[in-house]
């Protein structure tokens, strides 16, 4: 059984701003459980440094920093840097890895990631990274990050720090994002309104294994259990793809259930076929008080309608005219959670400005304390 502890843990949000603020004394290393958005992180600090994302290897000439991302346990020596014979001076030199794109003299934000699962041999290497910011015998350009990142040791996939080591970093622990957290993120990421309505609707996908009475949670990743497939918030990302790909409900079936276990892949299928029962956008929208609501014991279709309409809401008239349809759910957890993601997507600003909406805000304040 899972030990609790009270150890004190951040958002990715709050890490990638610890981050920002400390990284370039301190080598932050950050640990989660598996699918959690660690390697995210490196894509978060580029939106928050204002440098343009791109493919790990590329860089642009107006980036701030070189973003460089290396995947711990799958390097070799020679992927990084090694001392070859240099024959005029009859003495070993340091070649290091145009991975590293020293010869730009930019600042870098190097991830090191699975840094507990790397090879014993390559450990000094890292460790020298970390502590003295150089790659092998060569400094990083001074102003740089190097932050690393690697499960947490209780989730029993091989991560192992040594103390020694352990003491010369600041050590974040971060935690999964929760259910309204991840629907914020999904919402900009234009996931599938079937994905983030199964999230909504079974909230116990995105609880961990750490937290009280979770034993038995037929969703998550858990360490005593033998699983290939469970859901986080990576695999729920996956299932994007799968749904928007349309296939025939047996493979649609298979397909989710090889990506976030049978229990979930079983009941985001069951939304799957949902969908095409549930009232069309646009018939909301042609008459939001006429329009038949499903039963009000049955969460499941308002919140696929819901995420249905935060895709297709173009304008202020459809906004207006869909929240007097929200207006009309019964359920005021439904109604909030509307309102909090919407105040929190791209129709942020055209929600700002509704005049329906406001009054909605007005009228239930008292709910978003």
């Amino acid at each position: 059984m899972a030990t609790i502890t009270t150890y004190p843990t951040l958002t990715i949000a709050q890490t990638t701003e610890a981050i920002a603020a400390i990284g370039q004394t301190n080598t932050v290393l950050v640990l989660s459980e598996p699918g959690c958005g660690k390697t995210s992180i490196l894509r978060g600090l580029a939106e928050m440094f204002g440098d343009q994302w791109r493919k790990v290897g590329d860089f642009f000439a107006d980036d701030k920093y070189d973003y460089i991302y290396i995947d711990g346990p799958n390097k070799e020596m020679m992927d990084l840097a090694a001392a070859i014979p240099n024959h005029s001076t009859q003495s070993m030199e340091y070649y290091v890895s145009s991975l590293f794109n020293l010869n730009n003299p930019r600042p870098k934000v190097i991830l090191v990631d699975e840094a507990l699962k790397v090879p014993k041999l390559l450990q000094p290497i890292y460790t020298r990274m970390y502590l003295e910011k150089t790659v092998g015998d060569k400094p990083v350009t001074k102003g740089s990050y190097i932050f690393a990142t690697s499960n947490n040791s209780s989730d029993g996939v091989g991560d192992v720090l040594p103390a020694h080591t352990a003491n010369r970093l600041t050590i974040v622990k971060m935690q999964k994002p929760t259910m309204q957290e991840w629907l914020i993120w999904a919402q900009d990421k234009d996931i599938h309104p079937v994905v983030k309505a199964t999230v909504a609707v079974y909230p116990r996908m995105l609880k961990s294994y750490l937290d009280p009475d979770q034993q038995d949670n037929p969703y998550i990743f858990q360490p005593s259990k033998p699983q290939l497939s469970f859901v986080s918030p990576r695999s729920l990302e996956k299932c994007d793809a799968i749904i928007k790909a349309k296939l025939p409900e047996s493979v649609t079936l298979s397909l989710l259930c090889g990506t976030i276990g049978e229990r979930g892949g079983r009941d985001m299928a069951a939304f799957v076929q949902m969908e095409s029962k549930v009232e069309k956008f646009d018939n909301i929208i042609k008459d939001p008080m006429g329009v038949k609501m499903p039963d009000e014991n049955d969460t499941a279709p308002l919140l696929l309608m819901i995420f249905q309409a935060l895709d297709h809401i173009d304008s202020q008239d459809k906004l207006n005219k869909f929240q007097m349809f929200v207006n009309r759910i019964k359920q005021v957890e439904i109604q909030t959670l509307w309102f909090v993601i919407l105040l929190r997507s791209k129709l942020a600003r055209l929600a700002r400005y509704n005049e329906t909406v406001t009054k909605w805000s007005i009228a239930n304040h008292h709910l978003l304390g």
